[in-house]
């Protein structure tokens, strides 16, 4: 069975934030947002934008690039909010999938620039999955985000925090360290065992392995 890649991993946690209630407020804003009301659009923008830049900067490897990923993204969901479709997944699966379909197009146009730019992507990417949103890859964000979901459930909650702060917040690791008055490398300790036992949990039932 092959481990699931660090994209499934990253979209799958930022999609376990919120709930039922979270999509049902989303879903209303969303409705606002496609009649011209921008306060809605700024609530969404508030609530999702550090998911999104967390994807795009895992992508890109660049904060000025990841950066202008969220306003791409939110100027789209601006544009087409009347076209999101429920039944293809929650509001913060269609965020997500837009931030990977943004950033992975402008690592490909990095990438054909022959001077190359910014900082390289992590080896562990390897190849670039097609930018085109797939709606059997929001399914799958849907089932994983679930199964995510348990998953952080069972770890120690000193684990747990650690890494919700990091994942979730967009929190660095000295920023966590900080905030939980713990020294830098036990926060570093918590954050790598906590993923490491994640792993093991979802060994084989996240996208890229056998349910």
């Amino acid at each position: 069975m092959m481990a699931p890649s660090p994209m499934v991993w990253l979209t799958a946690l930022s999609a376990f934030v919120g709930g039922a209630q979270q999509q049902a407020e989303d879903v209303a804003r969303l409705s606002r947002s496609a009649g011209g009301d921008g306060s809605a659009l700024a609530a969404l923008y508030d609530r999702h934008a550090r998911g999104v830049y967390s994807i795009a900067l895992r992508v890109l490897g660049d904060e000025g690039e990841a950066e202008d990923v969220v306003q791409e993204v939110f100027a789209q969901a601006w544009r087409q909010s009347a076209r999101y479709d429920a039944r293809r997944g929650t509001v913060a699966a269609w965020f997500l999938m837009m931030a990977r379909t943004r950033a992975i197009d402008r690592l490909r146009a990095r990438r054909a620039r022959p001077e190359g730019s910014g900082k390289p992507p992590e080896s562990s990417w390897g190849e670039l999955p097609a930018a085109t949103a797939d709606p059997v890859d929001v399914l799958d964000i849907e089932r994983n985000a679930l199964r995510v979901r348990d998953a952080l459930r069972d770890l120690p909650i000193l684990q747990r925090v650690a890494i919700e702060l990091a994942y979730f917040e967009g929190l660095t690791q000295s920023e966590i360290a900080q905030r939980l008055e713990e020294p830098l490398g036990t926060v570093k300790t918590r954050i790598r065992q906590g993923l490491l036992k994640l792993r093991d949990a979802l060994s084989g039932t996240v996208s890229g392995g056998a349910a």
